[in-house]
């Protein structure tokens, strides 16, 4: 990427990593995953969109930047660009390759941070891909979407299109070190307008439109619903009572 990661206030463009990584990858993926795309025309050509999509595989995060009418960004952890030496360099080169902007995650306001370097990707005009659910499922099923995703779409005012992947787990599951060639496929659903939910400081909007979000990418991926968040379990005795009384917004 043209921008540092170590630069939390900055958000660009897609530079000249970003097209080459995207025009060597996609015969890639072509040969390798045969891939079959639905709904390439709900994706805004122009303008600020956030795709909110299901994740099964590290390879999401590849799949849909390739399957998408334009350039795709999202986050990825700052690590991946803070390395050094070759390993280093390989590393920022193949993600920025496919849109990836850094984000530190070890902090106290991670969540946050990471919702406004999103809400600064979408300033620009661009189009901005997150996983409500917050991280890949272990086991197949479609989690409870956090409302990280309705607090960008009702600050920003971008519409959200609802992305289903279907057998990105099956390519390259949790665990595994290598791709398989097995077929995918990406459906784009229709835009959704969040505005009529409230503002975002409403938690009940914010609930309510992520719900919304969700039940598309639901028909989308046709996945089982699991009806819980997918987060580890508490540890000990304290993290139950945080959970139960504090009850603190998912983002």
């Amino acid at each position: 990427m043209e921008t540092p990661a170590s630069d939390p206030s900055a958000a660009s463009r897609p530079g000249f990593v970003y097209w080459l990584g995207r025009s060597i990858l996609r015969p890639v993926v072509r040969v390798m995953w045969r891939p079959r795309i639905e709904g390439r025309r709900n994706v805004p050509k122009r303008g600020r969109v956030i795709l909110a999509s299901n994740h099964l595989s590290f390879i999401d995060s590849i799949a849909i930047p390739v399957a998408a009418p334009r350039p795709v960004q999202f986050l990825a952890k700052s690590t991946y660009f803070d390395g050094t030496g070759p390993r280093g360099w390989v590393n920022r080169t193949f993600f920025g390759s496919i849109g990836a902007v850094g984000v530190d995650r070890a902090s106290g306001q991670a969540a946050q941070a990471a919702l406004d370097q999103g809400r600064r990707i979408l300033e620009t005009e661009s189009a901005f891909a997150i996983y409500p659910e917050g991280t890949r499922s272990i086991d197949g099923r479609l989690y409870r979407g956090r409302t990280g995703v309705a607090w960008l779409a009702l600050t920003t005012g971008a519409p959200v299109v609802p992305v289903g992947l279907v057998g990105t787990d099956e390519v390259m599951p949790v665990g595994s070190s290598r791709p398989r060639f097995k077929r995918i496929t990406v459906r784009f659903g229709e835009p959704i307008d969040v505005s009529r939910f409230g503002p975002a400081e409403s938690g009940k909007a914010r609930r309510l439109a992520t719900d919304e979000i969700m039940a598309a990418i639901h028909a989308l991926s046709g996945q089982d619903l699991a009806g819980s968040y997918n987060e580890a379990p508490p540890v000990d005795a304290m993290e139950k009572i945080k959970r139960a009384v504090l009850r603190p917004e998912r983002l």
